[in-house]
């Protein structure tokens, strides 16, 4: 999710709750002026109407509202002793509503030539769910007009604050160590934007430094360690041949010849798996998984005939991707090679292609890995002659391009790798 996406999201939740909160002030705000505007109105008729049937010698009784907005009846002088002016809601029959309406009462006594008498004055009112209704609709456009109004603040204006921020990721992401060696950064008036400018370009320039060092090392690593180890092993192969030789001293030479070359693929698979790391492989072209896996398949056969296993192949999709074709040979390679030495012999490795992925099967005596070590570098899966690292250098590449290798295990141990955007 886009910063600017982000930001509204958490705008629109924080203008839910307070409007929401304000709509329930406002509302018993509301009420309350109404009811304080209606009960003034009310006290004014019910002044109004005393000064008006007290003029008269003999006060009219009135007991329904018919036509009028009052009553007026004769009570008990010790019913009217401490009697209060009362407002009350009440519902009265509407002729034009055909229903009972909510309404406002006030119920006061006074008194005229020694008689007391109880007063009904009543008032329309506003009907309350009208009122939530009305103003429920008249928050959702508010909710609106106010979501889309930062909307139209976060795409046009803020977009455009944050625009040398973009440009920086756009060009981050374009960024390659190995041709690139400065940014050039849009200028921005804005004092966070320009000091983040100037310690990306001082870690870029670090990181630089770095990788140049790294990668000088491991070329001098290469060139240093693996001619004298090819001139030792030649030597002792010259030494071999001397007729001279018991047959112990053939047996620890042969020893120390198959060890150092062990040595040697060690330090190979260590480079090989810096330069990974290092991203030293450059050049990308958009491959045929299949045809890769199928050209593997044919180069490990005769490994596979010697320990008596055979592939079985379930192709239902062709899977395509870009990357570095070597390393592509790499990752796989390590996963088929892994299932021939450390499978079961005379048992049948299974390949099999489903949706964007590829599964590499395989029957073993051993029971299941232990999936946190198993990518980890020197963890050796038997006791079975091997660097350790070959697994790890097909996770190198995996996470080198956003490729999902997971391992499970059902009777058979299962690699699958996906690749994604086949």
């Amino acid at each position: 999710m886009k910063l600017l996406n982000y930001t509204t999201g958490y705008f629109a939740i924080v203008l839910l709750i307070v409007l929401s909160a304000w709509a329930v002030i406002f509302y018993f705000e509301m009420l309350d002026e109404i009811y304080d505007s209606m009960d003034d109105g009310l006290e004014n008729q019910k002044i109004l109407v005393i000064r008006r049937v007290t003029q008269d010698s003999v006060v009219q009784e009135k007991f329904q509202f018919g036509e009028g907005y009052y009553t007026l009846e004769t009570i008990e002088s010790q019913n009217a002793q401490d009697f209060k002016d009362v407002y009350r809601d009440s519902l009265m029959y509407m002729e034009n509503e055909k229903d009972y309406e909510p309404v406002r009462l006030l119920e006061s006594i006074f008194s005229h030539h020694g008689e007391f008498y109880k007063l009904k004055v009543i008032t329309s009112m506003v009907e309350e769910d009208d009122l939530i209704e009305d103003l429920l609709y008249s928050l959702l456009w508010l909710y609106l007009g106010l979501i889309v109004s930062i909307l139209f603040l976060n795409n046009i204006i803020l977009k455009k604050v944050w625009n040398p921020f973009y440009k920086l990721l756009e060009r981050l992401k374009l960024f390659n160590i190995e041709k690139d060696k400065n940014i050039d950064f849009q200028s921005s008036e804005i004092e966070e934007f320009v000091l983040l400018n100037s310690q990306i370009q001082q870690l870029l320039q670090r990181s630089s430094v770095s990788y140049m060092g790294q990668k000088q090392f491991i070329e001098n690593a290469s060139h240093e360690l693996q001619t004298p180890l090819a001139i030792s092993i030649n030597k002792l192969e010259l030494l071999l041949e001397d007729n001279h030789l018991s047959e112990t001293q053939v047996e620890y030479i042969a020893a120390v010849i198959q060890s150092l070359e062990r040595l040697t693929r060690f330090n190979k698979s260590l480079l090989l798996l810096s330069k990974i790391e290092n991203r030293q492989f450059i050049y990308e072209e958009n491959i045929d998984i299949n045809e890769i896996l199928g050209q593997l398949i044919t180069d490990f056969s005769d490994l596979a005939t010697h320990r008596n296993m055979y592939f079985e192949i379930l192709e239902n999709q062709i899977l395509r991707f870009k990357m570095n074709r070597e390393l592509a040979i790499i990752l796989l390679s390590n996963i088929l090679k892994n299932a021939i030495i450390h499978g079961k012999e005379g048992s049948t490795i299974g390949i099999r292609y489903k949706r964007d992925c590829v599964e590499i099967s395989n029957t073993s005596e051993e029971n299941a890995l232990h999936r946190e070590k198993l990518f980890n570098r020197l963890y050796k899966i038997s006791n079975k002659e091997s660097s350790g690292l070959g697994l790890a250098i097909s996770k190198a590449v995996a996470d080198l391009y956003d490729l999902d290798i997971e391992y499970s295990f059902d009777k058979q141990h299962n690699f699958q790798i996906c690749f994604p955007n086949t």
